[in-house]
């Protein structure tokens, strides 16, 4: 694997992953030289980012009607290796670091084989939705945090 600068031990911080979401690669997703998109990744980083914030109570459906929503501050990834259409991937999350208004969260993708294709972290900031500032997490909200799914 080439050196990633948010990973320091490949095979330690591969183990601390738990929660992980299915993600089946299709074909719109697909460029003209067949294989995945560059732009695809990030949308997966979504769906899993927002299904582990769903699991650990920070992400609802109904999102109109609360003071603070978490935002995406920034967001990097790393290809290791190439996705086709109709590989099935699993996709990692977990938070890395806790801060006062904030979170960094990593992300793991690898294939039906268990070959690494993408690395990921981002930042989210929970904001005050009448504000637009940064809102500190509550003590719970960062206890279920670390505690994970």
């Amino acid at each position: 694997m080439k050196a990633v600068n948010y990973i320091e031990d490949f095979e330690s911080w591969k183990k601390s992953f738990a929660f992980f979401i299915p993600i089946q690669i299709r074909f719109s997703e697909t460029d003209m030289f067949g294989h995945v998109n560059n732009v695809s990744p990030f949308i997966y980083f979504e769906e899993a980012r927002i299904a582990f914030l769903k699991e650990v109570g920070l992400f609802r459906d109904d999102m109109q009607n609360t003071d603070t929503i978490p935002i995406v501050a920034d967001l990097q990834c790393d290809y290791h290796r190439q996705m086709y259409f109709n590989d099935q991937m699993k996709l990692y999350v977990k938070v890395n670091q806790i801060g006062n208004t904030s979170i960094d969260i990593h992300y793991l993708g690898v294939n039906q084989k268990e070959e690494l294709c993408i690395t990921g972290r981002g930042r989210l900031v929970q904001i005050n939705v009448h504000t637009g500032k940064p809102a500190p997490f509550s003590e719970e909200e960062k206890k279920r945090l670390a505690s994970g799914p």
